[in-house]
């Protein structure tokens, strides 16, 4: 027999929790981290690209991370951030990087 409550079960509406605010920086921080995680792995591989390629990849990712702040405050800034970062993954290919430690 499945015991039932005995409350009423009332929806209370939750109040939204700012992923990007001026007291919450959290998505910001996550998305500037990851942009440099991608910068760091593009000078690995400088050897590999031309000049003019580092040059144009840099200038992109200095754009974005001065924009950075401004696109985590729209609506879709997953969405648009994240293709962003998936674009740079095409040519920096570091999500196909794994540490050593992290293998099992």
């Amino acid at each position: 027999m499945t015991s039932k409550s005995r409350l009423p079960t009332v929806d209370v509406p939750r109040a939204k929790r700012p992923l990007y605010g001026p007291t919450c920086q959290c998505l910001a921080e996550f998305f500037r981290e990851e942009f440099h995680k991608h910068h760091q792995c593009l000078e690995l591989q400088r050897e590999y690209y031309s000049d003019r390629a580092i040059a144009q990849a840099e200038e992109a990712l200095t754009r974005i991370l001065q924009q950075l702040e401004q696109l985590c405050q729209r609506e879709d800034a997953c969405e648009v951030v994240g293709q962003l970062l998936r674009q740079f993954d095409l040519v920096t290919r570091l999500s196909a990087w794994t540490e050593p430690k992290q293998l099992h």
